[in-house]
């Protein structure tokens, strides 16, 4: 009997396919080099082993610098074992609504700050979205992300009104095939919304909204559009509806409110896109989404430095 159920990895599994070090070592140069080690400087493959594999396993004849996997990819400079890597990973993907920094610590046995500044590395993979356009029909929407203004502390408050006031809003798009791709927005203004349509949704693509103002125009780019007005209890019109888009807000605020509890406007667009990017590949298998996180590593280095600075 055949099921579309995505093959599972326990946490049993995970330590006996990775027990040391070295399996963890081995398993990330397979994934990215495959059988020839190349070059994290010049990208020569005209390199020899190292003994002891000091101060780096690999050097480079052309280069003469030595490298590991890690140069090159998000990895550089960290202290950390590949094994709690490959360990983080498979945790973010294992926890549908997230883990937070803390639990990540404790079974890691890292400090906090080790365990946010290394899921935030593996988040900053995720980042970039696929170039091509969403075609067919696109549910569009918005909401807002961040704490009530009633729940912050006095020297917090912005005392500037109720709802939105003090959160960042956030806009996302749903294709057909159930993609997702979200990003943390300035505003809610018509040019913002519009041209964030503009970036995902092909012309001539039917685009599903709400009644918020700052989508009406968009039949002057060449869309075809249609609002479901929510306030007088309209939620489908001839099966188009933005239920897609507003399940998913629905997974990231359980996960901001009931796993994270405080997401930084700075840092917002990561937890966004680990949720999205978890959401469009809920199909995949966890080892084909371990994979599929290290082939992203490349040319995605983060410090610690940029990343409290940004």
């Amino acid at each position: 009997m055949c099921s579309d159920k995505p093959e599972t990895l326990s946490t049993f599994e995970f330590f006996r396919k990775f027990p040391d070090e070295e399996a963890a070592r081995k398993f990330f140069e397979t994934r990215r080099w495959a059988d020839e080690p190349v070059c994290g400087h010049c990208g020569s493959v005209n390199v020899v082993e190292v003994k002891n594999h000091k101060p780096m396993p690999y050097r480079c004849r052309d280069c003469r610098k030595h490298f590991s996997v890690r140069t090159g990819t998000v990895l550089a400079e960290s202290r950390l074992p590949l094994q709690k890597w490959l360990l983080a990973i498979y945790m973010l993907t294992s926890a549908r609504k997230g883990i937070p920094s803390t639990q990540m610590a404790r079974e890691l046995g890292v400090t906090q700050k080790t365990a946010w500044f290394l899921a935030q590395r593996i988040r900053e993979t995720w980042l970039k979205d696929r170039d091509d356009h969403m075609d067919g029909q696109v549910q569009v929407d918005e909401t807002y992300v961040g704490g009530k203004e009633k729940n912050k502390h006095a020297s917090k408050k912005l005392n500037a009104g109720r709802g939105a006031v003090g959160k960042t809003a956030v806009v996302g798009v749903r294709s057909e095939t159930g993609e997702v791709r979200a990003v943390p927005v300035a505003s809610t203004k018509a040019s913002t919304l519009q041209r964030f349509v503009r970036d995902h949704a092909k012309t001539g693509a039917t685009i599903v909204t709400d009644q918020h103002g700052g989508y009406i125009g968009l039949e002057a780019s060449g869309y075809t559009h249609i609002r479901i007005n929510h306030s007088v209890g309209e939620y489908v019109r001839d099966m188009a509806h933005t239920n897609g888009i507003e399940s998913f807000w629905a997974l990231l605020k359980r996960g901001h409110y009931g796993i994270y509890h405080y997401m930084s406007a700075k840092h917002l667009h990561r937890y966004v896109k680990e949720f999205s990017f978890r959401h469009n590949t809920s199909k995949v298998g966890t080892m084909d989404f371990i994979n599929m996180t290290i082939e992203r590593m490349a040319d995605k280095r983060l410090t610690y430095r940029r990343l409290i600075n940004a």
